[in-house]
């Protein structure tokens, strides 16, 4: 077994990131490795997604210690995602390992990237419409678990992470969001990291049995990516990772595109574009987003407020 010290330091880099911000490391860490190491698409997943096995409980236990875990919701997501990310492993071995396994991986884990960043600006505008409707609940208030809903999305979610590696931190998080509007935040990142533990288990021992997994190649990313998270949970709280999250929807959606071949006079106009309208488009949605009228249940929130 060798040491790749530019491995580490990207396991280093990911990891803070995602101590940081709450994150899922799959979106960052496999494009790196495939677009930037080189490594084949299959290899890249499963390496990533042992690599993530060991990450995912410091975020969740720092939450499951601050009773920002909705465990209810958790036992049903696992029950759908659990059985589903190992399918997704076991479905990429039907299919085979040849080169066009590996495309078939790519192509998909670039859809996936795209999907997230767009996921993360779906999950910003949420919560914009949350403040201006001043519907934050309190965080003992009770959620009634919807449970058919909530195990196809983990069904749907496992499925994805089991064959690209993204999602449990990214797709998983809006779709709860959508399924549970009054959800708060903390509670909605706590229990998505504490579900993710099973499942990226789950979908870890799959590709240990049929992926690519490279012992030396995961070995480096955790020398780097355990300590990245430790000191980025604790910096977390002072860090801008409003900033940082804008940063990584960026480099998502460009990892995105290249990996499902996006030609790079197309990728450098895309990207360009968004440099330059990025900021201003933003401010609009905003504008527009905060003026909408409230939703009725805060309406009615509100008018049992002044008539108390």
């Amino acid at each position: 077994m060798t040491f790749d010290l530019s491995l580490a330091i990207a396991g280093l880099v990911v990891g803070f990131v995602v101590g940081l911000t709450g994150m899922g490391g799959g979106a960052l860490m496999t494009p790196i490795l495939v677009i930037l190491f080189k490594v084949q698409p299959l290899a890249a997943v499963s390496s990533d997604l042992v690599a993530s096995f060991f990450m995912k409980p410091v975020g969740g236990a720092v939450h499951y210690r601050r009773g920002t875990v909705h465990r209810t919701m958790v036992l049903w997501l696992v029950i759908g995602s659990v059985p589903s990310a190992f399918a997704g492993v076991v479905l990429l071995r039907i299919l085979g390992g040849g080169h066009h396994v590996q495309q078939i991986v790519q192509t998909a884990l670039g859809a996936a990237l795209i999907v997230a960043a767009a996921a993360m600006v779906l999950r910003a505008i949420f919560q914009i419409r949350q403040n201006a409707a001043h519907g934050q609940p309190a965080d003992d208030q009770p959620v009634n678990v919807r449970i058919v809903p909530t195990v196809l999305v983990g069904v749907v979610g496992g499925l994805i992470v089991g064959m690209t590696s993204v999602g449990s931190g990214s797709l998983m998080i809006v779709a709860l969001m959508l399924l549970y509007p009054r959800l708060t935040s903390a509670r909605l990142v706590g229990t998505d990291l504490v579900q993710a533990i099973p499942l990226v288990g789950s979908a870890a021992l799959g590709h240990l049995f049929f992926g690519d997994f490279k012992l030396s190649l995961t070995a480096s990313l955790l020398v780097g990516a355990i300590p990245g998270v430790y000191f980025g949970a604790r910096a977390s709280a002072q860090a801008p990772s409003r900033v940082i999250k804008r940063a990584i929807a960026f480099v998502l959606l460009a990892s995105g595109l290249k990996l499902i071949n996006v030609g790079t006079v197309q990728l450098g106009v895309v990207l360009a574009g968004l440099a330059i309208a990025g900021e201003p488009g933003w401010m609009l949605i905003k504008q527009i987003v905060r003026r909408l009228p409230a939703p009725a249940s805060s309406r009615s929130a509100e008018a049992a407020e002044s008539s108390s």
